[in-house]
């Protein structure tokens, strides 16, 4: 038994040419058939290619613009517009959502916490008008108007009598 345990299914040299000759050529064989498979049935689409198509695919997915828009309102114009609608009051809380949530409710680069009674006791003490000035002018890295060039002073005065409300 012990003979025919380490016998080879190959017996002659025509067998052993005739494996070798397989083990090289089907793998090729079956390469080059999906090969083939693979660029008849997914062949490029004619349209996909189209000018139109391609820019499509290619444009940008947003732009950074400073100034106007095209087709917006001059400057002037908004402005003159913004009185007639602040004609009541201005709610502080609607503003600070807006505009400074962003920033004060994660104390983002050293700005006062909403609520944080440490940080905001000695601005208070600076008065509330310095307060509407600091974000006017901008101070640290809070730049001008919040970052809002459209925040109106009315506004900004509101969102810090809120916040200084919610931090005595």
């Amino acid at each position: 038994m012990d003979a025919h345990q380490h016998e080879s299914f190959i017996k002659t040299p025509r067998q052993l040419v005739v494996v070798i000759l397989l083990a090289f050529l089907v793998p090729v064989i079956g390469i080059l058939l999906l090969v083939q498979l693979v660029l008849t049935v997914a062949g490029p689409d004619p349209r996909a290619m189209a000018p139109e198509a391609v820019a499509e695919r290619i444009k940008p997915v947003a732009r950074v613009e400073f100034g106007p828009r095209e087709g917006a309102p001059a400057p002037a114009q908004t402005a003159a517009a913004k009185p007639a609608a602040q004609a009541g009051p201005v709610d502080g809380k609607a503003v600070y959502d807006k505009v400074c949530f962003a920033c004060h409710q994660q104390s983002v680069a050293g700005s006062p916490r909403l609520g944080d009674k440490e940080a905001w006791a000695p601005r208070i003490k600076q008065g509330i008008a310095t307060l509407v000035q600091s974000v006017l002018k901008g101070k640290g890295a809070m730049p001008p108007r919040a970052g809002n060039p459209a925040l109106t002073e009315a506004e900004a005065g509101a969102a810090v009598e809120f916040m200084v409300g919610q931090s005595k």
